[in-house]
C-alpha cells in the first residue's frame, strides 16, 4: 500500500493515523504542496489524482486506487475490520460519521491551502487578513462540535466511547493546524476541553501502535538482504 501525502495536510494525517491504528505496514510517497511551484500540480501525479490534491492511496495487492481521505478510511475499514473505528449500530455509525463531517465538510474546505492562496493572490487579502479567515472558520467549527462531544452521552475517553473512531482520526489534524497557525493556544485549552484531551489521547494511541509495528517490521527486515528504505519522494 502506498499512500501519496503531505506532512501539513490534514486530509493526508487523517489517512495516516487510520493506517497506524489499525497497524498496517505502508510507503508514504511525499508530495510536496509548495516546492517546485506544487508537487501536486504535475503531470505525472495529476494522473493519479486529476483533482491535484493529497492524499491519494494505492493498494496494488487489490488494483485499487482511491483519492478523499474519509473514502479511504472507510475502505480501510471495510477491508481490515480490525480494530473497528467505525461503532457497531448503524445510529451509532451515522452520529460518529457526522463528527467526522463537520471538521471535513465544514472547516476544512474553507481553510485548505488553495483557498487560502487565493484569498491572497487573487483576493489580495493580507496575511493578517488571510490568518483571521483560518482562525474564524476554525474557530466556529471546533465550538460546535466541542458542544456535540460536551452534549452526548456516548462521549467517552475519544468522541465516541473508549476507543478511536473515524471522528478522531479527523478531529487530531485539525487540533494540531489549529495549533500551528494559532500563538493563543492556551485559549483553545481554555475553550476546546474535551477536543485537545482526545486529540493528545489519538495522538499516543496512534504513535504507540506505529512504534509496535516499526519494531515487528524492524526485526523482519534485520532478516532479509538489502531491504530497501520505506519513503520515496513523489517527482515534481
Amino acid at each position: 500500500m502506498k499512500l501519496y501525502s503531505y506532512f501539513r495536510s490534514s486530509a493526508s494525517y487523517r489517512v495516516r493515523i487510520a493506517l497506524n491504528l489499525k497497524g498496517l505496514t505502508y510507503e508514504t510517497v511525499p508530495v510536496h504542496l509548495l516546492k517546485h511551484g506544487g508537487e501536486q500540480l504535475s503531470e505525472s501525479y495529476r494522473a493519479l489524482n486529476p483533482d491535484a490534491l493529497v492524499p491519494a492511496f494505492v493498494d496494488d495487492d487489490a488494483d485499487v486506487t482511491l483519492t478523499q481521505s474519509l473514502a479511504i478510511i472507510e475502505y480501510l475499514e471495510e477491508t481490515f475490520p480490525q480494530p473497528p473505528l467505525l461503532p457497531a449500530e448503524a445510529a451509532d455509525r451515522a452520529y460518529v460519521r457526522s463528527l467526522a463531517l463537520t471538521i471535513a465538510c465544514e472547516i476544512h474546505p474553507l481553510n485548505n491551502l488553495r483557498v487560502l492562496r487565493y484569498l491572497v493572490k487573487d483576493l489580495g487579502l493580507s496575511e493578517e487578513q488571510k490568518n483571521g479567515w483560518y482562525r474564524h472558520w476554525c474557530e466556529k467549527g471546533l465550538a460546535a462540535l466541542e458542544v456535540m462531544v460536551a452534549r452526548d452521552g456516548r462521549t467517552g475517553r475519544f468522541c465516541f466511547g473508549d476507543a478511536p473512531t473515524l471522528a478522531d482520526c479527523v478531529l487530531v489534524p485539525q487540533i494540531a493546524n489549529a495549533q500551528r497557525l494559532d500563538a493563543d493556544a492556551h485559549a483553545h485549552q481554555r475553550q476546546l476541553p474535551r477536543a485537545r484531551r482526545v486529540h493528545q489521547r489519538v495522538s499516543r494511541e496512534a504513535a504507540g501502535r506505529r512504534v509496535r509495528r516499526a519494531g515487528l517490521s524492524a526485526r523482519r527486515r534485520r532478516r532479509l538482504p538489502g531491504a530497501v528504505p520505506r519513503g520515496r519522494r513523489f517527482p515534481a
